[in-house]
């Protein structure tokens, strides 16, 4: 007797799925994300990835003007089969729409904010940084785990929008402290602080 294999959640289209997919295909995960057709499903959180947004999200809430909205983990599409979820973005208040709005444009994003995870190194160090250049997302974060001590490195980019592609503006250990998109100034040391 041979066992069947079941498949565990939704079967895509055969050609890929496209933007119109990701939001109508019922019983998808949570902060699935579309890239070049393919849904990409988030791993397990870790400790380091949680601390981490919230050190940055906080940060951001802190200093961000009027006109802008830090959000965390909403869909962008940036094409019709590319609709990416960063884990923090920054967009124009002009796009938020009300509380049951669940994606913005790539022309509403100032920045994307990728927390990297084991399981989607690639993704966020090379797919998913190329893709928000292309769309004219003009800054991006890039949140690694570094050293013994397991602080947060934030690597930051701006975009050059002749070469449709991030220039490094820097890599901060300790203290992120940065004038564009605006004034931000966050100690990463503080990551495992157990008190608010």
């Amino acid at each position: 007797m041979t066992a069947e294999l079941q498949h565990p959640g939704p079967v895509p289209p055969s050609g890929g799925c496209t933007v119109d997919d990701l939001f109508s295909l019922p019983g998808l995960p949570p902060h699935t994300e579309l890239i070049d057709g393919s849904l990409v499903f988030r791993s397990p959180q870790r400790i380091f990835r949680s601390r981490a947004l919230f050190l940055l999200e906080a940060g951001l809430q802190r200093t961000v003007p009027d006109r802008l909205w830090v959000m965390r983990e909403m869909t962008v599409v940036l094409g019709p089969r590319n609709a990416p979820e960063p884990d923090l973005l920054v967009v124009r208040g002009e796009a938020v729409s009300g509380g049951s709005q669940t994606r913005f444009e790539a022309a509403d994003v100032v920045l994307a904010v990728e927390v990297v995870s084991p399981d989607s190194r690639e993704r966020d160090r090379e797919t998913k940084p190329g893709k928000y250049a292309r769309a004219g997302i003009p800054h991006f974060w890039l949140v690694e785990m570094a050293g013994e001590d397991e602080h947060p490195a934030v690597h930051t980019y701006e975009l050059d929008a002749v070469a449709k592609s991030y220039c490094l503006t820097g890599i901060y250990h300790q203290r992120l402290k940065v004038s564009v998109p605006f004034t931000i100034d966050v100690d990463l040391t503080q990551i495992y602080r157990t008190r608010p």
